[in-house]
């Protein structure tokens, strides 16, 4: 009866491995057109100035996506492919339908779940990221039946996956200089705020609060700023409130983003730049605090008087 049980499981543990071999080099050969993709959408939003570069980007994409590629492959497999294969076996069984459409449903329905978990422990949106997922998710799910089919070896998938990443890259490449090129992706451009604009109260997370009255005077209570020397190796910023009072700047490394100067009449932290950052509908302040290449980034978002 024991081993009864075993070859049971055996059998049913067998083809989902399979699948996760399978898979490994499908999801591989994915990636770095995603990665390039997900550079293309982002650089039509705001990074709050804490990113590097689009070209330094896609350099470091290609110098370590060799080294980067199987285990990462394997980690998207292992969380995404495999429980969308599971279903999908389950889908067959009960409805008898065809197995390409079954694994289509098995994916978007895992994405939709691991899209759930996300929007409720990260709070990210459940719409945009259960649809990166579908998409993430699909080529593999079909891709199995096609590469169960032939009679590769490891290396013989592996190269092939190779040779797919490259194609996908390129072509990814080449359509995202296009629709670059074109305006189709706008690059990110922060909202001109005049003062009247600038002025009125603006919110942060742990209860911060910037009230900024039209002629230079500011209140401020539990705000994020710069940290002293003394505070400079312990903390990226301290919180602090009170009086004082704020003009508008702008950056002076050549990106000219508009912002604010803040000095508070206190001996709490050092004179804090908060740089507009959002859209024209919702603005948002932001300052990265302590080390410039590693801060810690805090933003504001208007809110009412």
């Amino acid at each position: 009866m024991g081993w009864e049980k075993v070859r049971e499981g055996l059998r049913v543990i067998r083809p989902l491995m399979s699948d996760l071999a399978a898979a490994i080099p499908l999801n591989a050969a994915q990636l770095p057109a995603a990665g390039l993709l997900w550079g293309i959408w982002t650089a039509s939003k705001d990074q709050y100035d804490t990113t590097y570069g689009g070209a330094w980007g896609i350099l470091c994409l290609l110098v370590f996506s060799p080294l980067l590629l199987p285990p990462l492959g394997l980690l998207v497999s292992a969380v995404l492919t495999l429980p969308a294969s599971v279903v999908a076996r389950l889908l067959v069984r009960w409805s008898g339908g065809p197995e390409w459409a079954c694994r289509t449903v098995a994916a978007a329905a895992t994405a939709v779940g691991w899209g759930a978990v996300a929007a409720a422990l990260l709070r990210w949106p459940f719409v945009t990221t259960a649809s990166v997922l579908t998409a993430l998710g699909l080529l593999p799910a079909l891709g199995i039946t096609y590469v169960r089919t032939r009679s590769w070896s490891v290396w013989g998938l592996w190269w092939r996956s190779a040779l797919a990443c490259a194609g996908l890259l390129a072509l990814t490449l080449g359509g995202g200089l296009a629709v670059s090129a074109t305006g189709l992706v706008p690059q990110y451009e922060p909202p001109e705020l005049t003062p009247a604009q600038l002025s009125g109260v603006w919110h942060g997370v742990n209860g911060a609060k910037l009230r900024l009255v039209p002629g230079g005077r500011a209140e401020a209570r539990s705000l994020p700023s710069e940290p002293t020397d003394k505070d400079w190796a312990a903390h990226d910023y301290v919180i602090c409130a009170g009086s004082g009072t704020w003009k508008s700047d702008t950056d002076p490394d050549g990106s000219n983003r508009p912002g604010i100067l803040l000095h508070l009449d206190t001996d709490c932290g050092l004179d804090t730049h908060w740089w507009v950052g959002g859209t024209e509908g919702a603005p948002q302040l932001f300052a990265v605090l302590g080390d410039p290449d590693g801060g810690t980034l805090r933003t504001l978002d208007r809110a009412g008087d």
